[in-house]
């Protein structure tokens, strides 16, 4: 039996909540593992690809330096909509690289072609 494919929705701006973190380290547990695990990013989730972020001003670690370790763990499916970048005028300038951006009905399709979503 094939393994299941994860989808991880990011939707929540970072240092906003632990919802980011807690993301990253669900998909770095799967990864480890050997699962395939990919990551997607809407809405204010999209801020979490923003380079040069410190969230120490808000006393947070910044957590945001860990998705360098992505290819080291073979999570290389990452997911990025169009219009989430657009409304919020943010340019496709990541802090990680291999990023696909994909107009929301893409997106969408993409997205449904996982066995599970956990949303962030």
């Amino acid at each position: 039996m094939a393994n299941k494919v994860l989808a991880i929705l990011n939707s929540k701006a970072p240092y906003s909540s632990t919802f980011g973190k807690d993301s990253l380290d669900i998909a770095l547990i799967f990864g480890s593992y050997e699962q395939g695990v990919s990551l997607f990013f809407q809405g204010e989730g999209v801020f979490q690809l923003i380079p040069n972020q410190d969230g120490q001003q808000l006393s947070m670690k910044d957590y945001l330096k860990t998705f360098s370790a992505f290819e080291f763990y073979d999570i290389e499916d990452i997911y990025v909509c169009l219009e989430s970048l657009q409304e919020r005028k943010l340019s496709n300038a990541f802090h990680i690289e291999k990023v696909n951006i994909l107009p929301a009905k893409e997106f969408a399709a993409k997205l449904k072609q996982h066995d599970c979503i956990l949303r962030f």
